[in-house]
């Protein structure tokens, strides 16, 4: 669904920290902190990993799964096209 390097680089291209990510979520800083401590795919409830993604969704960034479209193929983040400068 998300991996911890997801995370931590959608929060970089948003210019957040995990805390402002939790608020977005509305979820704890700890839960973040395990989510984004994970090695590879974020293991967890299912509901807090659906916040996080439809939290990250809403500021802008565009999750890339494994196998969807991107330059290399590989996993990612980046910003959806509408995304404007001002969050």
């Amino acid at each position: 669904m998300i991996t911890s390097g997801q995370m931590k680089a959608a929060r970089a291209l948003l210019g957040i920290d995990q805390k402002q990510l939790a608020d977005l979520a509305g979820l704890s800083v700890p839960t973040i902190q395990r989510m984004e401590a994970s090695d590879g795919t974020v293991r967890g409830v299912v509901e807090s990993l659906t916040r996080v993604v439809e939290a990250l969704e809403r500021a802008g960034i565009d999750l890339i799964g494994e196998g969807a479209a991107s330059a290399n193929g590989g996993r990612g983040v980046r910003l959806k096209e509408t995304q404007t400068s001002s969050r």
